[in-house]
C-alpha cells in the first residue's frame, strides 16, 4: 500500500504503551489521527511484560478499529513491555500498512540484554535481529529521531513524521497514544489497589 502523502484525509495509527515491570501486562493505546491533527479513533490492547505477544497486541488494536482508511502505523518502539518484540513483517503482512517505528535515544542495541534476561529464547533474539538497523532522521522541528521504516523509505518516513509532528520530536498520534495508555494504566492500577 502506498502512503499517499499528499492525500487530504491522510491518517496514521499511532500505538504507544504504558507499563510497570512488576505488573503482568502493559496497556497499549492506538490513536487514529488525520494529518490535520484531528483524532479519529481510539482502541486498547494488552501485552505481557517480558512476553512474546506484542505483535498480536498491535494487530488487535488494528482489528478493533476496523478501519480501511489508515495509511500508516506509527509505533513508539519495536521492542515494548520489557523485551516484548514486535514482528514488523508480520504486522505489515496482516495489515498491508507501512510501519514507522520511532525511538529517541542512541543505543548499542538490546541483543546482549535479551541473551542475559532470556537465556535459551533464541526465537526472541532472532525477532530482535530481524528488526534491522535504525536510521537517524532530522524532523522539521530540528529534533533527531531514530527510525525503522518497513515498506516505506526514509524520505517517505520523514515527510509523514513531519506532517504529524507539531513540536518536539514526538508525532501527535504517538503523543496522544502515550497519554491514553498512561491514563488507562493508572485506572487499572487504581482498581487493583
Amino acid at each position: 500500500m502506498s502512503l499517499h502523502l499528499n492525500k487530504v484525509g491522510l491518517r496514521a495509527l499511532g500505538i504507544a504503551e504504558s507499563f510497570v515491570r512488576t505488573m503482568g501486562h502493559s496497556i497499549l493505546a492506538g490513536v487514529v489521527m488525520r494529518a490535520d491533527l484531528r483524532v479519529d479513533g481510539l482502541a486498547y490492547a494488552r501485552a505481557s511484560v517480558g512476553g512474546d505477544d506484542a505483535t498480536e497486541a498491535v494487530l488487535n488494536i488494528y482489528r478493533e478499529l476496523d478501519r480501511k482508511d489508515i495509511n500508516a502505523i506509527l509505533l513508539e518502539g519495536a521492542v515494548i513491555s520489557w523485551f516484548n518484540v514486535i514482528d514488523l513483517e508480520e504486522v505489515w503482512h496482516k495489515t498491508g500498512r507501512p510501519l514507522i517505528c520511532l525511538t529517541y535515544q542512541d543505543s548499542p542495541g538490546l541483543e546482549e540484554y535479551i541473551r542475559d534476561y532470556f537465556p535459551g529464547q533464541e526465537e526472541k533474539r532472532q525477532r530482535y535481529q530481524n528488526l534491522g538497523q535504525r536510521s537517524l532522521i532530522r524532523l522539521k522541528t530540528g529534533y533527531m529521531v531514530y527510525v525503522r521504516a518497513y515498506e516505506a523509505d526514509l524520505v517517505e518516513a520523514r515527510i509523514l513524521l513531519n506532517k504529524f509532528t507539531r513540536d518536539g520530536r514526538k508525532p501527535e498520534p504517538l503523543r496522544l497514544a502515550s497519554l491514553a495508555a498512561r491514563a488507562a494504566y493508572r485506572q487499572r492500577w487504581n482498581r487493583i489497589l
